[in-house]
């Protein structure tokens, strides 16, 4: 009873300082040097992990994506044969 009391205090302070935003590795690694047994912690980080799994948004709907392919033509100049440049030199 007073272990789990204890897993769940410590789970309760993880999960609260990961939605604040702090690395699972930075709160591993204090929690270390306060003298937590690694073994507790790391039960903590997971069960903190799953309630914060369980309370994160499920998406039913799925993102539309809208492209549009933009095909440049490439400008050619209409060349002129030999002799027709020589045509137009004396038109």
């Amino acid at each position: 009873m007073v272990e789990n009391t204890y897993r769940k205090k410590l789970s309760d302070y993880v999960k609260k300082n990961l939605k604040k935003g702090y690395p699972v590795e930075t709160l591993r690694v204090a929690l270390i040097n306060q003298g937590y047994i690694r073994n507790s912690i790391d039960d903590a980080i997971r069960i903190a992990l799953n309630e914060l799994a369980k309370e994160a948004p499920v998406v039913k709907d799925k993102p539309q994506i809208e492209h549009e392919v933009i095909v440049e033509e490439p400008i050619v100049e209409e060349k002129k044969s030999f002799w027709k440049k020589i045509v137009d030199l004396f038109r």
